[in-house]
């Protein structure tokens, strides 16, 4: 006889417990923070002796070959857009600097134009 939707139902239940239970435990088991601070010693001599292959296996150079590589056709792109910002940006500094000297000298040339401005004369006391 088929199944009932109640036994569907508690299948795909159990089914769920299970996977629930399998993640949890993978997350346990791949949880390199907590196995280094449960085996330190071992965590830095795996640590150590990666390095160790690593650094002699010239992966570093190779590495920074094939971006120096990549980089090839790009380096004259980058350094003419550069090139136009820069220029764009030493032009607007010029410009704002030219105006704030500009009115520095106005403020100067009116202060210099004005008269003295001298006290009003007193009149003698007629007494």
């Amino acid at each position: 006889m088929g199944a009932t939707t109640a036994d569907v139902r508690r299948d795909i239940e159990l089914t769920r417990e299970r996977m629930s239970s399998t993640i949890a435990e993978l997350e346990q088991k791949l949880n390199v923070v907590q196995a280094v601070r449960d085996h330190p010693w071992p965590a830095i001599a795996l640590a150590v002796g990666v390095g160790l292959v690593l650094s002699g296996s010239g992966a570093d150079v190779k590495a920074a070959e094939a971006a120096a590589g990549a980089t090839r056709g790009a380096r004259s792109r980058v350094g003419a857009a550069l090139d136009t910002m820069v220029a764009a940006l030493v032009t607007g500094v010029q410009q704002a600097m030219e105006e704030r000297l500009n009115d520095w000298v106005d403020d100067v040339k009116g202060a210099i134009a004005s008269p003295w401005r001298r006290p009003p004369a007193i009149p003698p006391r007629a007494d």
